[in-house]
């Protein structure tokens, strides 16, 4: 009998997560059409390619979506300007971001903390300023936000 309770068990927890998974796929593969409306509203900027994203990058937008009305006001806006942003990459431009980002991550945190203050310190300058250090050093000066 107790055998039998476990196998139940754990036969319920798999298709549990079977389902789930199910649902998950399902949801990263919901076409523009059928988002809400309110989903619209913070992933506008990417409507028009919205139909041909990979699952996991639909996924990763629907979780955005999902998170946007708990986001104090500043983040929001920074969400927005972000995806704005990313609509208007070329995917070359996209994979040197993830790249960027990925080996940002992989810094110890105070070398971190080093090129945030840099970052800080880069966007009080004067426009002028700035655009002669992208012009002098193009590699080193991008318009990502390193928060």
């Amino acid at each position: 009998m107790v055998g039998f309770q476990l196998r139940f068990k754990i036969t319920v927890l798999f298709l549990a997560l079977v389902f789930s998974g199910l649902a998950i796929a399902d949801q990263a593969n919901v076409t523009w059409a059928e988002l809400s409306n309110e989903q619209h509203k913070v992933l506008n900027p990417l409507a028009s390619e919205w139909d041909t994203l990979r699952p996991w990058q639909r996924e990763k937008m629907l979780d955005i979506a999902r998170d946007y009305p708990k986001m104090s006001p500043d983040k929001q806006v920074l969400v927005k300007k972000r995806l704005s942003n990313w609509s208007r990459m070329t995917p070359y431009e996209r994979e040197n971001a993830r790249k960027r980002h990925q080996q940002f991550q992989a810094l110890p945190a105070d070398k971190k903390n080093e090129l945030r203050k840099k970052w800080q310190e880069y966007q009080k300058l004067p426009e002028s300023e700035r655009a002669r250090l992208r012009a002098e050093s193009p590699d080193a000066y991008t318009d990502a936000d390193l928060d």
